[in-house]
């Protein structure tokens, strides 16, 4: 197996990865980086951007993503494409194998891997997606005022949906699988009195229809019961709201994760992870905000913390 040592390796791109790249390469720390399962991230699927600051007029995820790219090449990133295979943070320099290939000893690894929205597993999704189909209402809501849009699931994360978009949205529809929610009891109170949300309990969605972008989704309501019904909801948009996977498998028997897979930062304010040298940034450290702004902010944090800890660590 080919071997490489490298004093930065970032794995994963989208804004904080690149962003890490950008400062690490000003640093002359010459950091490679690996892109993942999609180069980009999943900015790269997003149609329209509104609310990244310095573009006025909105820009396309695909092109604020190649922006940040050509940038982090600029200042002397490698920017490959790969996906880690195996990790070992046991050792240092740490040994992390790309496509089971090559293997590469990081004197600083900067994680950027991201999270996973969870889709329902419809053939619809896949091809409304950027059509209408959505998995975060923070990024897309905008496009929605004065429509109507369906939010799926039961949980606090789709009770926070459902009340943005009805600040924004003419009507918005909970679709709720259970006869009840989950979500805390704060959540519950706040949804159920907005006005223009309406919870639509024992309620699945099965499909999405439109000619050229979603018209509509396919529900059934009481699946398997005596009174079972399946009609057709006119909608504008689906927003799916049934929570994220943080792409955080490789590394989680080295670092500490919540119960849901996030990397848990060892100090508040920073990138740094229980083991020295290891920063996490991005999606897949945040349950929270999962915002590019929020997203690049950490990549800048964990480039810093990287070119410290290289300045001043005695491993």
């Amino acid at each position: 197996m080919n071997t490489e040592k490298t004093r930065c390796l970032i794995i994963g791109s989208g804004p904080a990865g690149y962003t890490a790249a950008i400062y690490a390469g000003r640093a002359n720390l010459s950091p490679v980086l690996y892109e993942g399962i999609i180069p980009g991230g999943q900015l790269t699927t997003t149609s329209e951007i509104d609310n990244f600051p310095g573009f006025p007029e909105g820009i396309d995820g695909f092109s604020l993503m190649e922006n940040m790219k050509k940038q982090a090449v600029r200042f002397g990133a490698d920017v490959r494409l790969g996906i880690v295979t195996h990790a070992d943070l046991s050792v240092y320099p740490f040994r992390i194998t790309i496509d089971e290939e090559k293997l590469i000893e990081a004197e600083s690894l900067i994680i950027a891997t991201g999270a996973t929205a969870k889709y329902l597993g419809l053939k619809d999704e896949q091809k409304y997606k950027g059509l209408g189909v959505s998995a975060c209402a923070v990024c897309d809501g905008f496009f929605y005022r004065k429509k109507t849009v369906a939010v799926v699931g039961g949980g606090d994360s789709a009770c926070e949906e459902a009340s943005y978009l009805s600040n924004l949205a003419e009507k918005v529809y909970l679709l709720v699988r259970k006869p009840d929610l989950r979500a805390s009891k704060v959540m519950k109170d706040e949804v159920m009195n907005i006005p223009n949300v309406e919870i639509l309990f024992e309620h699945e969605a099965t499909g999405l229809y439109g000619k050229d972008a979603v018209e509509g989704v396919h529900v059934v309501k009481r699946k398997g019961h005596a009174d079972e019904e399946r009609y057709d909801l006119p909608v504008d948009g689906f927003f799916l709201a049934i929570g994220h996977t943080p792409n955080s498998g490789v590394f989680s028997s080295y670092l500490d994760t919540d119960e849901a897979g996030y990397i848990k930062l060892a100090e508040a304010g920073t990138a740094k992870t229980k083991i020295s040298g290891v920063f996490a940034a991005g999606d897949v450290a945040d349950p929270t905000y999962r915002q590019a702004i929020t997203a690049a902010a950490s990549g800048c944090k964990a480039a810093l913390d990287a070119e410290h800890f290289l300045k001043t660590s005695s491993i």
